[in-house]
């Protein structure tokens, strides 16, 4: 098929599926005489294998790792397993990270609403810079 129509049929833009191919991630383009791209059915799955694995936060170095070589051939299990593991570790880090981050902010969002009555904004300014400083 010619790029616009696998362009239709993935909802990608063709400078993205040119992309893809020029990082090696599709392969099996065959060029005609008229220098016509044609792709065979099977880079429809390797697009929305991209999508999706972009979709989980995988970088298309990652990806080019895991992809078969030249487009065929069988898959890595053992290897896609193990990054699969090792990506939902990093998306697990990443959550504690966030949740600690959240934690943090939300003590000093409680530690500027309860300012003293009558205190100086610079001074209660003072008070939860001292507050940060204190709990890191």
């Amino acid at each position: 098929m010619k790029i616009g129509e696998l362009a239709q049929l993935s909802g990608f833009a063709a400078s993205r599926i040119r992309f893809y191919e020029a990082q090696g991630l599709i392969h099996q383009v065959h060029r005609r005489t008229n220098g016509y791209r044609e792709y065979p059915p099977q880079v429809l799955r390797t697009l929305e294998i991209i999508q999706c694995a972009q979709q989980a936060g995988f970088s298309l170095q990652e990806l080019k790792q895991l992809l078969p070589a030249g487009g065929q051939g069988d898959w890595k299990q053992d290897e896609m397993l193990a990054s699969l593991e090792s990506k939902v570790e990093q998306i697990e880090e990443m959550q504690l990270h966030l949740a600690q981050s959240k934690a943090k902010l939300l003590g000093i969002i409680n530690t500027i609403k309860v300012r003293p009555d009558g205190m100086p904004c610079e001074e209660n300014a003072e008070r939860v810079l001292a507050s940060i400083k204190g709990n890191q």
